[in-house]
């Protein structure tokens, strides 16, 4: 039989059946040999054991069209990133992380900010003038008041998307509103450091309705940029190649070269400075873990 893992914990993988059964199944020791490790949204095959409990084994992988490691999913279509748009405020550097990751694993992104009752129309402008240039839509939504939960449905028709984002932004309340069955864990932003407390702990597959897949997963306070060379890294930046073509020297690398376009379209505003900024910051960082 075939079927979709919705969620592993503890060495038990539970795979939605093609019978609209959930089996519990361990994987087989040749995956493990293998270092191969099952990933919710892992399309495979299972062998029955048992049908009271629903128990089997995992006998094979199907072939993936994408695989992530934080969050640890596989097969997605496309990621939901949640930041809220105050309390807490969100962290620019952060988001751009994440961004760099998605766009080296090309899987497509929107960003979603939660709490917009919180914010007014400047706040925004503000994020859509930062990211509508790098081609990623960006949408605005209240959990709390419900606004804007039927766009997200819409966008989320016929794909299995991940959210992800930080903790303490509304993932799983977003999730519980879509999907009230889900009955995800909730947590409140603690006090002394303003930061989400942690209340997803492993990632977890939901069906919506058919073809139409929700996974909800750990919150994420770091993402590194390292695992690359410092001149791919502006590839990552879609909003810098329009520019490119007005750098003065091949390979620029928009840092320390004159007649950098990317540099030229930061000042006269056509760019994010905070985006630029961030790239900065990345490149060096790169740049010294590759020396060691």
């Amino acid at each position: 039989m075939t079927g979709k893992i919705i969620k592993g914990i503890a060495g038990f993988y539970y795979v939605h059946g093609s019978d609209d059964i959930i089996y519990e199944c361990r994987a087989k020791g040749i995956f493990r040999n293998k270092k191969i490790k099952p990933l919710p949204g892992d399309n495979v095959e299972i062998s029955i054991l048992s049908q009271d409990p629903p128990e089997g084994n995992i006998d094979q992988i199907l072939p993936r069209i994408s695989a992530l490691i934080r969050p640890a999913v596989a097969n997605i279509d496309q990621v939901l990133v949640i930041f809220a748009m105050a309390d807490p405020e969100p962290n620019l550097n952060l988001l751009d992380r994440f961004l760099v990751l998605m766009e080296r694993n090309r899987i497509p992104v929107t960003l979603a900010f939660n709490k917009s009752d919180l914010a007014d129309l400047s706040a925004r402008k503000r994020y859509e003038d930062i990211y509508g240039p790098a081609g990623y839509p960006v949408m605005f939504f209240s959990a709390c008041e419900g606004s804007g939960i039927g766009d997200i449905n819409d966008l989320l028709e016929g794909k299995t998307t991940a959210l992800a984002g930080p903790s303490g932004v509304g993932k799983s309340t977003l999730t519980n509103l879509l999907m009230p069955e889900a009955n995800m864990e909730t947590g409140s932003i603690s006090e002394k450091i303003r930061r989400g407390r942690h209340t997803t702990r492993h990632s977890e597959l939901f069906c919506l309705r058919k073809n139409t897949y929700l996974m909800d997963t750990p919150g994420f306070s770091s993402v590194f940029v390292d695992e690359m060379e410092p001149e791919e890294l502006k590839q990552y930046f879609p909003e810098f190649r329009p520019c490119e073509e007005n750098c003065r020297f091949l390979g620029c690398v928009h840092m320390g070269e004159r007649n950098c376009g990317v540099k030229e379209a930061v000042r006269a505003g056509q760019l994010s400075r905070s985006r630029y900024e961030n790239y900065r910051l990345f490149y060096q960082e790169v740049k010294e873990k590759r020396r060691y």
